[in-house]
């Protein structure tokens, strides 16, 4: 699969990310090793990102939480879970017998680690958010010494990197940021000279490290990120995300059963697409791999490749994201242009606060997402009648209570004076919306998709659609979201 574009660098430098499920069993890293192997042919230089193996960072820190609670009487059970789950994979493709006593003994130790921290969390009552990045981090510690040792076993020379040592964060335990100055540094500093010897470094995704060296981790997906940044700084010709299915779908295919792989899509789509409820790229992964490319020439013509593709299905072209289409009106494209696809986000809730005493007070909007804001819950939609009587949003439905308890204490006094007649919140909703560059200047599409869901008798609650009209938000009742999502996408596949 060779689709390189202007390079950045000399020679070609290509990023492989494999995600839990492409690591998952003995099977599956074979798959990818496979992948590595012949992607070498093409590339003189590879970075290969890993993910830890499936369900393992789910095993790690449910037993964190446990031990905060006093519980450890689950942890040799899950010690002796993931032991048999790394030796499992680990035998299976590390024949040597001094390698896999090798990458045993690594994994032992870290499963030590594992044990050491969460009775250190039992005995302090707590599982603070450095806590539980030092614990997260091991899953992916794990895999990448199999994997790294599982490309020795095939003549791929390769050698496991601990992203600890390439990025560099700030200290938001369980969502740091990097620092792309001193992170472009240190990663060139230890990447350049391995690369420069034919190895393909296999590097931890998902943490980082404090200047002071401490773990950090990315957020849930974060490996996904972890790729972005370092083709970023690298820079790379190209970075793929390799996943369990074939690129970016046009809906969730276990709604819609006709979905089908989307051959090229905008960075800004797939913004969309990975804000609003779609699963296979974390919504950070973009911006550095875009940042590079407006820093280094036009918009189209210069930057890095990325594209998500199958570890299951490697001869698939999956999805290529590109920076924009040439053009940007509307003018003569098909439906199938228009709107490219449809995503949700289930357990909703919208709130809404509702009073005549509202028109034209100033700061009302602004005193109520500060009440929002001091509960540490993310608004994922916004919606306001021009009358001003009325403001309305979309949060997690498990904030919802917290959420009215903060804003019926900031406006107390409006409640009082019936400036404000009342806060309330839905029951369960979900957000519904539609991805599609060529909705710009394309007139009648939130026509056309109203006309759909009314067809199949869905009712509409709420609609934001942002300047950029790269797509349309709306929600709908939960019980109503499947035939939402068949709705809709009946009408991009057949319009």
């Amino acid at each position: 699969m060779n689709d390189k574009q202007t390079s950045l660098s000399s020679p070609q430098t290509l990023v492989m990310k494999f995600g839990g499920t492409s690591v998952g069993t003995a099977q599956a890293m074979s798959q990818s090793v496979d992948i590595v192997h012949q992607a070498r042919a093409e590339w003189p230089r590879i970075v290969v990102i890993t993910s830890a193996l499936a369900k393992v960072t789910n095993i790690l820190l449910e037993s964190a939480t446990l031990a905060a609670q006093g519980n450890i009487q689950s942890l040799g059970e899950n010690e002796e879970r993931l032991r048999q789950m790394h030796n499992t994979v680990a035998e299976a493709l590390v024949p040597g017998q001094v390698s896999l006593a090798q990458v045993k003994w690594e994994v032992d130790h870290l499963i030590a680690e594992f044990s050491s921290l969460c009775r250190a969390i039992s005995v302090l009552g707590e599982a603070t958010p450095r806590a539980l990045d030092a614990v997260a981090s091991l899953g992916e510690r794990m895999s990448v010494r199999i994997l790294s040792a599982a490309l020795e076993a095939i003549g791929t020379p390769a050698q496991f990197i601990e992203a600890t040592q390439l990025i560099v964060t700030d200290n938001r335990f369980q969502n740091a940021h990097p620092d792309f100055t001193a992170t472009t540094l240190k990663t060139r500093l230890v990447l350049e000279p391995i690369l420069s010897q034919g190895i393909v470094p296999v590097v931890t995704g998902f943490i980082g490290a404090t200047p002071d060296g401490a773990t950090t981790t990315l957020g849930r997906g974060g490996s996904d990120y972890t790729a972005g940044i370092l083709g970023a700084v690298l820079p790379a010709d190209d970075v793929w995300i390799w996943t369990d299915v074939d690129g970016v779908m046009s809906a969730d295919p276990r709604i819609a059963p006709n979905a089908k792989t989307i051959p090229e899509i905008t960075y800004r789509e797939i913004a969309e697409l990975a804000y609003f409820g779609a699963k296979v790229l974390h919504p950070k992964t973009i911006r550095p791999v875009v940042d590079v490319g407006l820093a280094n020439g036009p918009m189209g013509k210069v930057g890095i490749g990325l594209r998500i593709c199958n570890t299951f299905n490697p001869q698939h072209p999956g999805t290529r994201l590109v920076v924009d289409h040439p053009s940007k009106n509307g003018s003569g494209r098909t439906g199938k242009d228009i709107a490219k696809a449809v995503t949700a986000i289930r357990g909703q809730s919208l709130v809404t606060i509702e009073g005549r005493g509202m028109l034209g007070v100033p700061g009302v909007a602004a005193r109520t997402f500060e009440a929002v804001a001091s509960t540490g819950t993310s608004v994922t939609l916004i919606s306001q009648a021009s009358s001003e009587q009325s403001i309305c949003f979309a949060i997690p439905a498990e904030a919802s209570r917290g959420v009215l308890a903060a804003l019926e204490k900031a406006f107390a006094v409006e409640l009082t004076d019936r400036d404000i007649d009342r806060i309330w919140a839905t029951e369960e909703t979900a957000i519904i919306t539609v991805v599609g560059a060529g909705m710009i200047h394309t007139p009648g599409v939130a026509g056309r998709i109203f006309t759909a869901l009314g067809e199949q008798a869905v009712n509409v609650i709420a609609i934001a659609q942002g300047s950029s009209e790269v797509s349309i938000s709306l929600m709908v009742a939960g019980q109503d979201t499947e035939e939402a999502v068949k709705a809709v996408h009946e009408l991009i596949v057949n319009t």
